[in-house]
């Protein structure tokens, strides 16, 4: 008995890969009360871990917003100069830049809040003890691309009352008969595809980012303290791996920060534009 206690003692612990379970946690705060679901028991409203890190980006982002603009000087400080460098490259690098000055201004607000809104739940992916991005589930990616969606439309109907929709459905220049072709084709890519893209090329680049971590520095822990012997050397690679795509995956969190708020400004942009 004792002999089978030591040799438990002494084998290896196994690998655990990244699961899906990761991206759905338990919930730990307002779990009652609970509705049924596909036969299981689930919290009306409840707050899991990726939950907390949502409103712990927001909360930092605001707090960030709020610092450093509180006290405008004309000299700027370090701090007011970060604010105004990251306020300015959304202004002049994405909404003048496409809308033009005039429609810029009434589409720079919320172009901006979803520019910083998602780099901030992009970026917890890397921080460490939060270690998973807000955008890697479908909840804020979906909410986003809603409000993109709207702006999009507001922006058409508002400047092309009654004909918005007739002519995104119907195109000028085309005969007749291929509206049975076109119409049916333009409704999807335009009011379905949209937000459907939008949501998931948010979601499956931070979902995919995330597994990749875990997957490397889950790697690294095993060689280096269950696998041990010659396999110590493999976690040197999973290591070095893990801070590779560490690094990548600041990029991809600014990156789609500006894909998200430039490709909702130009869908703003077709919807102003003249053939509306």
């Amino acid at each position: 008995m004792l002999s089978m206690l030591a040799s438990a003692a002494n084998e290896p612990e196994p690998f655990h890969p990244p699961s899906i379970a990761e991206f759905f946690p338990q919930v730990f705060l307002f779990m009652e009360p609970t509705v049924s679901w596909l036969g299981s028991e689930e919290p009306i409203f409840g707050i899991n871990r990726i939950m907390l890190i949502r409103i712990l980006a927001a909360l930092a982002i605001i707090l960030i917003f709020v610092l450093g603009t509180r006290k405008m000087k004309l000299i700027p400080t370090r701090g007011q100069s970060i604010i105004e460098l990251g306020l300015g490259f959304v202004r002049d690098g994405i909404v003048y830049d496409l809308l033009g000055e005039k429609d810029g201004r009434r589409f720079l607000p919320i172009i901006t809040t979803i520019f910083f809104m998602v780099l901030a739940m992009n970026i917890t992916g890397i921080i460490p003890f939060l270690n998973i991005a807000g955008t890697s589930v479908i909840g804020v990616p979906l909410v986003l691309a809603i409000v993109s969606y709207i702006a999009f439309i507001y922006a058409g109907v508002k400047k092309h009352p009654g004909a918005f929709f007739k002519n995104s459905l119907f195109p000028s220049g085309v005969p007749w008969p291929l509206y049975i072709i076109v119409t049916p084709i333009e409704f999807v890519s335009t009011f379905v595809l949209r937000p459907v893209t939008l949501t998931l090329r948010l979601m499956m680049n931070l979902f995919v980012g995330h597994l990749l971590l875990v997957l490397f520095f889950a790697a690294t822990h095993f060689f280096f303290f269950s696998a041990g012997g010659f396999f110590t050397l493999f976690g040197v690679g999973t290591l070095a791996f893990g801070f590779a795509f560490t690094v990548f995956e600041i990029l991809v969190a600014v990156l789609q920060a500006y894909v998200f708020a430039i490709l909702t400004t130009v869908y703003i942009q077709l919807a102003l534009a003249e053939e509306h």
